[in-house]
């Protein structure tokens, strides 16, 4: 009976102690950041589309039929190389048709000549009249203007000849071929484009509140989306002043530097350094905000000082407090912060979703 008793009173005691466990609050272990990365300014970054400066569509002067295209997107060109030509044969026949008429024209004209001659001569022996040396003189002023109109067909003919080869103005890349072989072309019908490989521009849009701090001249980075290892430099090369959408102006950057897998249409993402729109601000991880809403932007405009919250430990009561702070951008992997921290203090940068107004905490011993 004793024995009995005792093991009663030993589970009663249990009993209790495991209550007053459960009752105790657990302290949770925390992970914190500590605020002192000074920046003065934030990073804006906008993708784009790699686009050459120059973009030339090549076409002929006269009509005709096309002869056969060999050339390919992507290809390298030289200055003053046969892109395409014409079939040659009927603007030859031209030619020889013109050539033709000039001599027909010059006989004609020497003859006429020859008769004004004879007609004056004449006319100083007495043995014609003066209405026939009128009439030979008109006929030898209409045969020389003929011949002068043949010649100058046949210069017409002879520059169609030279014509009907479209060469590259310049070293370059085909970008795109406009017509099939042996199509019939009209002057002025694209048949092939090329571009500049040494020069290229990015273009985006952006709101007010950056334009406004931009210039020409304005630095800038491009990286490509494909190879994120290569990064060249770029200047802010327009501006424009007439918003192409609500609030949203172009800007277009020109690259100061290039690189040989450069290729026109290769999606970029375009960076530039702007002042923090206050004195300065602080580095966060992204990992310290809060989830609950993220980030808030009450304008509604990209760019635009945002609203947030994290978790800023007290280590006086070794609680967290929840706190509201404005972002200013990203910069890198973090967070910039204008307002809402102070140098010194430290939140948590990790579990947030986890804790809660007031809570009690630990710092872990490798919190940074």
């Amino acid at each position: 009976m004793r024995i009995f008793l005792f093991i009663l009173v030993a589970f009663s005691l249990a009993g209790c102690k495991d209550e007053e466990t459960a009752a105790e609050p657990s302290v949770r272990g925390l992970k914190t950041h500590l605020v002192e990365n000074s920046e003065r300014s934030t990073i804006r970054r906008f993708p784009s589309v790699l686009e050459p400066t120059s973009l030339n569509a090549l076409s002929f002067e006269i009509s005709g039929k096309l002869s056969e295209v060999t050339l390919q997107v992507g290809q390298r060109v030289a200055k003053g190389q046969v892109l395409a030509a014409l079939d040659p044969e009927a603007l030859q026949i031209q030619v020889d048709s013109a050539a033709a008429g000039v001599t027909s024209a010059r006989v004609a004209a020497d003859n006429a000549a020859d008769t004004l001659t004879r007609q004056q001569e004449l006319l100083k022996r007495g043995t014609t009249t003066k209405v026939s040396v009128d009439n030979a003189e008109t006929e030898a002023l209409s045969r020389g203007a003929q011949l002068e109109q043949a010649i100058k067909t046949l210069d017409t003919a002879r520059d169609n000849l030279t014509k009907s080869v479209l060469r590259a103005p310049f070293d370059g890349i085909i970008n795109s071929i406009d017509a099939q072989s042996f199509a019939i072309v009209t002057p002025g019908a694209s048949i092939v484009s090329v571009y500049s490989p040494d020069v290229f521009e990015v273009s985006f849009s952006a709101n007010f509140e950056t334009t406004s701090q931009l210039v020409v001249g304005t630095p800038a980075q491009v990286r490509l989306a494909d190879r994120p290892d290569i990064s060249l430099g770029a200047t802010v090369s327009e501006l424009g002043s007439r918003a192409d959408a609500v609030s949203s102006f172009p800007v277009v950057l020109t690259l100061q530097e290039s690189d040989p897998v450069l290729k026109a249409g290769m999606a970029v993402e375009a960076s530039i350094e702007l002042p923090l729109p206050a004195a300065a601000g602080f580095t966060i991880p992204i990992s310290a905000i809060i989830k609950e809403g993220d980030i808030t932007n009450d304008g509604g405009n990209p760019g635009e000082p945002a609203q947030g919250a994290v978790y800023v430990f007290d280590a006086a009561t070794e609680t967290v407090a929840r706190r509201q702070v404005t972002v200013a951008g990203v910069r890198e992997n973090s967070l910039l912060i204008i307002d809402g921290l102070s140098a010194g203090e430290r939140i948590a940068s990790a579990g947030v979703s986890f804790l809660r107004e007031g809570q009690k905490v630990k710092l872990l011993a490798d919190g940074n």
